[in-house]
Parts: C-alpha cells; structure tokens; sequence
C-alpha cells in the first residue's frame, strides 16, 4: 500500500470521529459518542459502566490529541489526523488500537447486557450504528468480529479489529 492510498484511507476515517461535522475532532465529540452509546442501551452516565465509558473516552481523546494534535489547540484538524495517524501509526496500527481499548472495553461492557463480559452480536451492531456506521457496514462489521462464531464479541475482538481497521479496511467499501 503506498502512501497515498494509507492518507487516503485514514482521511476516511477522520469522518467517523468527528461526530458532530464541524471539520474537527475534540473532546466533545468524544463525548458525544460516549453519551449516544449509554442512551442506546438505556445505561446512566452516572453508572459504573456510564462512568467507564466517559473514562475511556477521554483516554481516547488524550491519545489521540497526543498523537495528532500538533498545533496543541485541543482540537484534531483533518491534515493534523492524516498527517499524525499517517507518520505515527503506518508502522504500529495497534498502538492506535491500544489508545483506544479502554473506550472499547467499557464500549463492550455498555452493550454487555448479561455482564459475561462479551456483547452480542446485535448489540455491537446496535452500537456501531449510534457511532455512525451504516446499517449495512454495522452488520457486516459486526459479524466479522465474531470469529468464533459464538454470538459474542469480547474487548481482545474489538481492539484487534480496529488496529486492522486503520490499515486494511478500503475507505469506499
């Protein structure tokens, strides 16, 4: 894969973090995502799952504004994540994933609706779609997690597949 097509595919993904469109990524929006996620499974922000998730999210924003956030202004232009995820991340996609897997873990956790410590599948759909996946990328992206084909997804499922997800997944699929 040249660089060009890495840009390009990363610059894809910029879209799904900013939640809110305004051409950035900050806090707020990972917030946002945080606050739709407890709402879709009827989970309080003032529960432990509701406090975890808020956590993990401002890890995740924390690492990425670490790696991204060049200017240091708080917010995660789309040059600043192309370049950032582009120079940091081609090489170690699952540090990106790392970043990520304390929001993932109590992602996991909110849509855990018996607590075995895996979601289901629909339930990960059901979360991918308030995160801004489409109805047919949800459903393809949540069975595809389920390598076991047990029915679960656990937290190790979900922070490979985003690792993988910054480096194989075609932006236009």
């Amino acid at each position: 894969m040249d660089s060009a097509e890495y840009e390009r595919k990363i610059a894809f993904r910029f879209a799904a973090f900013d939640q809110d469109g305004n051409g950035y990524i900050d806090r707020a929006d990972f917030n946002a995502a945080a606050a739709r996620l407890l709402a879709e499974f009827g989970t309080t922000a003032r529960s432990d799952k509701g406090q975890a998730l808020y956590t993990g999210a401002e890890a995740f924003w924390q690492g990425m504004a670490g790696i991204a956030d060049v200017d240091g202004d708080q917010r995660v232009t789309r040059e600043e994540f192309v370049g950032g995820a582009v120079k940091r991340l081609r090489d170690n996609p699952e540090r990106f994933a790392e970043i990520a897997r304390p929001f993932l873990r109590a992602a996991i956790a909110v849509a855990d609706n018996d607590d075995n410590g895996a979601a289901s599948v629909p339930a990960v759909e059901r979360a991918l779609k308030v995160l801004g996946a489409s109805a047919e990328s949800a459903s393809l992206a949540a069975r595809s997690l389920d390598a076991d084909h047990d029915g679960r997804i656990a937290e190790e499922d979900a922070v490979a597949a985003f690792a993988v997800y910054f480096t194989v997944i075609e932006p236009d699929a």
